[in-house]
């Protein structure tokens, strides 16, 4: 009997956490002609989303490289909007990439993108890089061209594309090959956990499966070195690690990490936001000493979030205590 039980979480925002607008000056293209392998979105038994990131990565034909084009950030968009009907909902994704040229190339951009089916690289304000353009359906790509009007017209080559897919956009953390040299070069850190794209391992196991199908290799890692004010500690499952002064930053990897927080005493405890390819996450705030802070993280989707270490401050001018040492046991 199929496992129906919820699949939802919580969707929690740290008050003051800045929410940057806006795409990069530079997208990439390529025709998914030239796609021979995709990475993978990755689901449960029952065909359900469980992660908005790809794992894997894009595996194109010998010698080519993603294609750039750049617009002017302030007047293009990236979009997203449910459409069809209950239980066939999907997302339409909608980019509008304002190039400023309307010369020679910018014209001929009209003939190789208006009727070829492309997937486009946008990157947003922080870094990551969004997918527009899916292998399960066409994407639609339309140019338009404003030569401008009078002495203080603008000119304007728009490119924009409209594309389905099972979520806002997935997010890619894996090698991107440009003319200008690999962009990730170590490729993708989510790596595909089920073997296909309906959840089910190369075994037949399906991807949420129980003790004797699932996959270690989905399972949150913490690495137990962690960069507290630039000085790498080690840090073990329920110890202390004793630091002088203020503090102004406090960094985490990883491997599929799923949830940070950290709590010093006042209030409900903070989240620390992870990456998106969950390998790295940075506290930045000051934490003045004196002060305890707890750290908690996820080790098991689904599953509470567990004290990890505490972090003593202390603000005497002794120097910090064992920095880089500790078991890591962890």
């Amino acid at each position: 009997m199929p496992d129906c039980s919820s699949v939802q979480k919580s969707l929690a925002w740290c008050q003051g956490r800045p929410e940057l607008p806006g795409v990069k000056r530079r997208i990439y293209y390529i025709s998914k002609y030239d796609v021979l392998q995709w990475p993978k979105l990755q689901h449960d038994a029952n065909g359900r989303l469980t992660s908005a990131s790809y794992a894997g990565d894009f595996v194109l034909r010998a010698d080519k490289k993603w294609k750039y084009i750049d617009i002017i950030s302030d007047k293009s968009q990236l979009t997203s909007e449910a459409q069809g009907e209950y239980p066939s909902q999907t997302q339409l994704n909608k980019l509008v990439a304002v190039h400023p040229g309307v010369g020679k190339e910018a014209s001929e951009a009209a003939a190789y993108l208006n009727n070829n089916d492309n997937v486009f690289l946008v990157e947003n304000m922080h870094g990551d890089f969004r997918v527009v353009g899916s292998d399960k359906w066409p994407t639609k790509t339309t140019v338009a061209q404003d030569l401008g009007q009078g002495a203080t017209g603008a000119t304007s080559t728009t490119i924009n594309v409209e594309a389905s897919d099972e979520c806002p956009a997935p997010f890619y953390a894996g090698k991107i090959a440009t003319e200008d040299g690999d962009i990730n070069p170590d490729g993708n850190p989510n790596q595909d956990i089920n073997g296909d794209n309906n959840g089910n391992s190369g075994s037949g196991n399906s991807g949420n499966s129980g003790s004797n199908g699932s996959s270690t290799s989905s399972e949150p890692v913490y690495d137990s070195k962690v960069v507290i004010n630039g000085q790498t500690y080690n840090v073990t499952k329920g110890g202390t690690v004793n630091v002088t002064g203020d503090i102004t930053s406090i960094r985490f990897t990883g491997k599929n990490m799923l949830y940070l927080s950290h709590y010093d005493g006042g209030g409900m405890p903070e989240e620390i936001q992870i990456s998106s390819d969950g390998t790295s996450a940075t506290l930045s705030q000051k934490i003045t000493a004196p002060s305890t802070i707890v750290i908690y993280r996820k080790e098991a989707s689904g599953k509470a979030d567990t004290e990890w270490f505490t972090i003593k401050q202390t603000s005497s001018s002794s120097g910090p205590v064992n920095p880089g040492g500790g078991n890591e046991n962890d």
